[in-house]
């Protein structure tokens, strides 16, 4: 039974990215149409992600009182809502009013299905997880893009929201499976406890692995954001080769999350964690390097690998680090730090590439990594003496 319910939750996640890129492939058709300015998307980013925030610090008593399954088929059919919603838009404020619902969706989902692979299933299956995510976020605006083709952006929105339906009906009809959890049983008897964010703080461990979370999504979001910019502005690439360079950061992440399945067959978390963590380092140096544009090329490709297993790993060890009865309230923290790192850190990177100079990028990179893994090597230390001391 417990098989069959794998493919379910693989599925959840395609449907998770396949809405993430869509306004930025959408966006130069409708911002004129819809009476806004060029820039005005990133409001609508930004409201998107304070609901994620919200969702995910909430998802801990909301799993608790109805279930993953649940959790996960009301949050994919609020996502649906909220894209039908989309498509029907004729001015900006209707938009940033859609996104609030899509946001909160996005979020409880996210945690949702984190804590329960977390909980359930071996590290492999976590690191595909978040590579069907990104065959998600790459379909989605290939789907657009056709939608485009046609003449109408909205036509694209309610695709999307139809294959969400589809989902939320296939999530209904799996509840049952949701209720034999465990693929060999080790979690029985698990009583989740429910405790503050202040609380949460006071735990060894805590506030570091929020930062190098944050910091992670930092890497993440300032490479994939701002990587063309760079390769046009400042090492003078055109700017439709630059474009596809950029892509090319996410197809390294969700190749590198298919090929870290079988590697966390002979590595633990925390190793994975400190590859992923060299490897960035080193798609890093390549762009720092005036050596042509291979190197910037391969770079970026290679940052890409890097970012490719921290995501999945740092969940995934969540109930080792803190508890598998902390493991739902820690995975939506986490994932609220996260979000937090997405929407703030590559928009402060934009404030110094304007006033400064887009050629801090590399330099930016640098400094996030270097505090995620100063504050990933800190959180180990901790929890890992924080469970000696209570083995005592």
């Amino acid at each position: 039974m417990v098989s069959l319910l794998l493919p379910v939750i693989y599925l959840a996640f395609i449907s998770l990215g396949l809405p993430d890129a869509l306004l930025g492939a959408a966006w130069p058709s409708m911002y004129q149409p819809l009476g806004a300015g060029l820039s005005w998307a990133g409001a609508v980013s930004m409201i998107i992600s304070a609901g994620t925030i919200v969702s995910s610090l909430a998802s801990d008593r909301l799993n608790g009182r109805l279930g993953t399954g649940k959790v996960t088929a009301g949050s994919v059919a609020l996502t649906a809502v909220a894209l039908f919603g989309f498509s029907t838009c004729t001015a900006f404020w209707q938009l940033c009013l859609w996104a609030v619902p899509y946001g909160l969706g996005a979020g409880s989902v996210d945690a949702a299905l984190n804590n329960y692979v977390a909980l359930h299933y071996q590290s492999r299956h976590m690191s595909w997880l978040h590579c069907m995510w990104g065959i998600g976020a790459s379909v989605g605006p290939m789907i657009m893009g056709r939608a485009l083709a046609a003449g109408s952006w909205q036509s694209g929105y309610r695709v999307i929201s139809l294959l969400q339906v589809v989902l939320t009906a296939l999530l209904l009809f799996s509840l049952p499976l949701w209720k034999r959890p465990e693929e060999d049983g080790a979690g029985v008897g698990v009583t989740p406890e429910h405790r503050t964010l202040p609380q949460l703080l006071r735990i060894p461990g805590v506030p570091e692995v929020m930062i190098s979370f944050a910091c992670y999504s930092a890497v993440e979001a300032t490479a994939g954001m701002w990587a063309a910019s760079y390769c046009t502005l400042l090492r003078g690439i055109d700017a439709q080769t630059a474009a596809g360079w950029a892509s090319l950061f996410y197809l390294g992440i969700t190749v590198g999350r298919f090929f870290s399945g079988f590697l966390t067959m002979k590595f633990n978390d925390h190793q994975m964690i400190r590859g992923g963590q060299a490897v960035i380092l080193l798609g890093v140096v390549l762009i720092f390097l005036p050596a042509g544009h291979t190197l910037l090329f391969a770079g970026l490709i290679i940052v890409g690998l890097g970012c490719a297993p921290i995501y999945p790993s740092i969940i995934h060890e969540t109930p080792a680090n803190f508890g598998r009865n902390l493991s739902m309230s820690m995975t939506g923290v986490q994932m609220a730090a996260a979000y937090v790192g997405t929407t703030l850190l590559p928009p402060l990177f934009g404030l110094l590439a304007q006033h400064i100079t887009i050629g801090l990028f590399p330099w930016y990179l640098l400094v996030a990594l270097v505090v995620m893994t100063v504050s990933s090597e800190a959180m180990h230390r901790k929890t890992a003496a924080h469970r000696a001391a209570q083995q005592e």
